[in-house]
């Protein structure tokens, strides 16, 4: 009964989760063709097929769909067809065309960033630092610590999760004797004093309190306490953690393509729904629902990077396309059909990748391994 009910608390969160990050990623289309005076002939919540027309706003038709991901928005003209109607997308001009496709892009940002500032202003968590085992004559074994315990404290300051790590703060108290709180593996909480290794110690290659990691590296441990800051303090973390998420994953993709050319039989190092689904699941019930939505807020920044890549048929790609046609020399080469079987050879490109991703994620959840 409980893997059933795992399992629909994880299909939730990821209903929730994607869903929510498309839905305001099409409202970042919606509103910037609306504030442009571009025809919204349709808003959909979710994917056709449709299920139940919510409202009739004015020329828009407000729709709910069955497929509970995301949404859509239909523009008078967008498949570049020539219309009559002057306030088509495809009569707009070339900076408003771009403007309405790089908008949802945007719209993510915005989001990753209003998640990163919310947290650090009213909820970071605190965290404690879990590790695996002590040294044998370590000051961690003489102060009575133990394989599992975590440093939730030193000297009574606790560690919170944008801030400097425990690891950090135990360093910089070389060769002193500090109070350093903990909770065991049953919950239950203490404080011992301990004294740390001399500099000289810890630059021979020996940590301050002889505590190891894992295989996994040190474990984060979130024990429900939160603080916060003031706003202008949050919105600069805020904007760092945007552009630090932005950054890495910018990189991974370097790293993915890299992959895909080394060794395609290789798993790679990106997730595909199922993955992104068990570990939004996972970070749920291990870490709670504050660090659930950091995490959605890395995946909207990761939604923006993505959609804004000039492939086709991401925005990205559609706005490629658009300077491509606006430039004398090549405009004239690109016919309607063309730029529609581009789209289309894009999109079965994306489906078939998309489809390589998850035969690995399933690999990994059922065997733990590649196929």
């Amino acid at each position: 009964m409980s893997a059933i009910l795992d399992a629909a608390v994880t299909l939730l969160l990821f209903v929730v989760v994607l869903g929510g990050l498309v839905l305001i990623h099409e409202v970042g289309h919606f509103v910037t063709a609306r504030l442009a005076r571009v025809r919204v002939l349709e808003f959909g919540v979710g994917f056709p097929p449709r299920a139940k027309v919510l409202a009739q706003g004015g020329e828009t038709l407000y729709t709910l769909n069955w497929l509970p991901i995301g949404g859509f928005v239909k523009l008078e003209g967008e498949d570049g067809d020539e219309a009559d109607d002057p306030r088509s997308f495809s009569r707009a001009r070339l900076p408003v065309k771009l403007i309405i496709l790089a908008a949802g892009a945007l719209m993510n940002l915005a989001l990753a960033f209003s998640i990163f500032t919310a947290i650090a202003w009213l909820a970071t968590p605190y965290v404690g630092l879990k590790f695996a085992s002590v040294e044998p004559g370590s000051p961690a074994e003489v102060a009575g610590l133990r394989g599992g315990d975590a440093i939730i404290s030193i000297d009574g300051i606790q560690f919170e999760f944008y801030g400097d790590s425990a690891i950090t703060a135990l360093r910089g108290r070389a060769g002193q004797t500090v109070e350093i709180g903990i909770i065991r593996p049953d919950g239950t909480r203490d404080v011992v004093t301990a004294t740390l290794r001399t500099q000289a110690e810890i630059d021979a290659d020996k940590g301050a309190l002889g505590i190891r990691a894992g295989d996994d590296g040190f474990e984060s441990l979130f024990y429900g306490e939160y603080t916060g800051r003031p706003l202008g303090d949050a919105a600069a973390i805020g904007a760092s953690e945007t552009m630090r998420w932005f950054g890495l994953i910018l990189e991974g993709l370097g790293d993915l393509a890299g992959s895909i050319v080394s060794d395609p039989t290789a798993a790679p190092p990106v997730s595909g729904p199922v993955g992104i689904a068990t570990s939004l699941g996972e970070v749920f019930r291990g870490s709670g629902p504050i660090l659930t939505l950091y995490v959605a807020g890395i995946l909207s920044a990761n939604l923006a990077l993505v959609n804004i890549l000039p492939f086709p048929p991401l925005d990205g790609g559609r706005m490629f396309v658009l300077i491509l046609k606006a430039i004398p020399r090549y405009g004239p080469r690109i016919s309607l059909r063309a730029e529609r079987l581009t789209y289309a050879i894009g999109f079965v490109a994306l489906f078939t990748f998309l489809i390589w991703i998850t035969v690995f994620d399933i690999a990994r959840q059922v065997g733990g391994g590649t196929p």
